[in-house]
């Protein structure tokens, strides 16, 4: 079959395709001469078909080149013809020249020439919201916030741990110093711009060691670290190596869980006992003060490369001579968390670890009544006696080298940046901690924790090891029939907060036997010990009511927690100690 096409190209050309169909499998070929008519000759090869059935001659139109619409020229003539709505048939199908493409109209050509704003008004949008009161900015949770201020307002605050602290360290706490980057140390920075900063953390270097009496030339310290957990792992990073062995306090004895606790079952619960090896000494089964005795034969046996003294709940003083002794024995390095009890170091109400200890470790908050966060003290210098080990990676010259390993452990191996907000707080609460107003406030500390202590045992009430000698008491609520979680809950909704807390012999991990309270915060707000003769009356009718909605309804949660709403002897309760409370002024904050 053949048939001529029109063409716009005087060119010899030659084009073969293949075309595939479900019936038959052609072979075109087109060959264009050098005739007059610019003709060109199409020609279909019929060997490869696959049917008998005769192809039809059909008309078929090709050009050689895309045409995109626009007139081509050549020699002063345009040579193309074919518009882009014209139309084209191959094989009977009709074929478009060119895809049509959708040209979506500008709905406002004026609008992507609008001018852009200005400079100052740039400005005035960003400064809109970066200087909006907290408010303004968020209501919501500027309406959460103050619930929580009224909360603390008109609660008891007895939980140990915590403290309410002055509106200076709040003011410096919410100051332009969070905005600084200040990796390193003072002098030694990542970031330039810490002129300032060194300036303010070398302060609190020199005022957190006239805080405790410490002498510069023996005695070093890192205020970095976000909290005594960290500072605690600072040190076992510095000075250990993955594997190697600390023992301290057990937790249900009073412990704190940064000095490697893990549970009853074998699983590990700190980082400290995920990456190094631990083992708890225990306190007397009986009297509740730890065993000296125990503790030495075990160290000696388990040899810690770093033996731990102090914990989070321990109501009576630490033998420090006899802890130096046992790590003399068995060749450890000798650190104390006083998290708990450095204001009453600071003030020198009850014996000092600065004297026997190697490391001193610490909170920031609690009865030192600054800003949340930790801190390092490290001897330094010559060695005033024989150590009784030298660590793996360390050296056993006459000096010591705990500086250097600490604070890189602090930074960059564990840390950033440090919180400048955070070190500025701080040196304002460890100027107070040096004055004589806050040695007679840590005094009434002590005072009001022996007045509610001797309050609750004339009430029959049963605390381990009988009393305290610190700032906090445990009481032991197992000769109640209760548990520290109901009670918890109780007072929690008559707006006194504590905290339950394991007993040591009672299933700790499972239900806690007991709870823990501290006097702190409510000496804080002004509380002396006929105050906390009215405290020990609410614990008391706590307990009581705690008693009563166990009978009735069970020590399951949940059942437990359905006798408790609408319970007229709550809702009396909470009255009274709303009204007690409202007494005392708040610190820091206006109600």
């Amino acid at each position: 079959m053949e048939s001529s096409v029109s063409a716009s190209t005087s060119n010899q050309r030659r084009v073969s395709m293949d075309l595939s169909h479900a019936q038959s499998d052609l072979s075109l070929s087109f060959t264009k001469s050098s005739v007059a008519d610019d003709s060109i000759s199409l020609q279909i090869d019929t060997s490869f078909r696959c049917s008998p059935n005769p192809v039809r001659p059909v008309p078929l139109q090709f050009f050689g080149e895309k045409d995109d619409g626009a007139p081509r020229f050549e020699n002063g003539e345009q040579k193309n013809h074919i518009k882009e709505d014209e139309e084209i048939r191959i094989l009977g199908q009709p074929m478009c020249v060119k895809r049509q493409r959708d040209v979506k109209p500008v709905s406002n050509p004026c609008k992507r020439l609008a001018p852009e704003p200005g400079l100052d008004q740039r400005r005035a949008a960003v400064r809109s919201w970066g200087n909006q009161p907290l408010e303004q900015a968020d209501p919501e949770l500027s309406e959460i916030m103050n619930k929580e201020k009224r909360r603390q307002f008109l609660g008891i605050e007895l939980i140990a741990s915590e403290n309410f602290v002055c509106r200076a360290v709040m003011e410096a706490l919410g100051s332009h110093l969070t905005n600084k980057y200040s990796e390193g140390m003072p002098g030694a920075r990542y970031y330039t711009g810490n002129h300032f900063i060194d300036q303010i953390e070398t302060l609190c270097h020199e005022r957190a060691l006239a805080a405790f009496s410490l002498d510069s030339e023996k005695w070093g310290v890192n205020v970095q670290p976000y909290s005594c957990t960290s500072a605690n792992f600072a040190v076992y990073t510095g000075l250990l190596l993955p594997g190697d062995r600390i023992m301290g306090l057990d937790s249900p004895s009073g412990g704190h869980m940064s000095h490697g606790w893990y549970m009853p079952g074998g699983k590990k619960v700190s980082a400290a006992s995920i990456f190094f090896e631990s083992f708890p000494y225990k306190v007397n089964t009986q009297t509740g003060y730890i065993d000296y005795d125990k503790l030495e034969e075990k160290a000696l046996d388990y040899r810690p490369k770093i033996l731990i003294c102090g914990g989070s709940s321990y109501s009576r003083e630490w033998d420090y001579a006899r802890f130096r002794l046992i790590a003399d024995r068995c060749g450890a390095v000798l650190m104390c968390d006083m998290a708990h009890i450095s204001g009453l170091v600071a003030a020198k109400v009850c014996a000092s670890p600065f004297d026997y200890c190697d490391i001193v470790t610490s909170t920031t908050h609690k009865s030192l009544r600054g800003p949340r966060g930790g801190i390092i003290f490290y001897r330094r210098g010559a060695k005033s006696r024989k150590q009784g080990m030298c660590l793996s990676n360390g050296d056993c010259s006459g000096q010591y080298d705990f500086e250097e390993k600490i604070n890189f452990a602090v930074y960059a191996s564990l840390q950033g940046g440090p919180h400048n907000n955070h070190i500025a707080a701080l040196a304002i609460a460890l100027k107070q901690v040096a004055t004589p107003e806050y040695k007679a406030y840590m005094q009434q500390v002590k005072k009001n924790a022996q007045a509610l202590a001797s309050a609750l045992l004339r009430r029959k009430c049963k605390l381990v090891t009988g009393g305290t000698d610190n700032h906090l008491l445990l009481w032991d609520l197992t000769t109640l029939g209760l548990t520290g979680k109901c009670y918890e809950k109780v007072c929690e909704m008559c707006h006194i907060t504590l905290n339950k807390t394991a007993i040591f012999g009672d299933n700790g991990a499972i239900s806690p036997g007991g709870v823990r309270i501290g006097t702190p915060a409510m000496t804080s707000r002004g509380c002396l010990e006929s105050d906390f003769e009215t405290i020990a009356d609410f614990l008391y009718r706590a307990a009581q009511i705690t008693s009563a909605v166990q009978r009735d309804h069970g020590k399951l949660q949940k059942e437990f927690i359905k006798g408790l709403h609408n319970n007229k002897d709550i809702v009396d309760l909470r009255n009274h100690v709303e009204a007690f409370a409202a007494q005392f002024a708040m610190p820091g904050f206006d109600t």
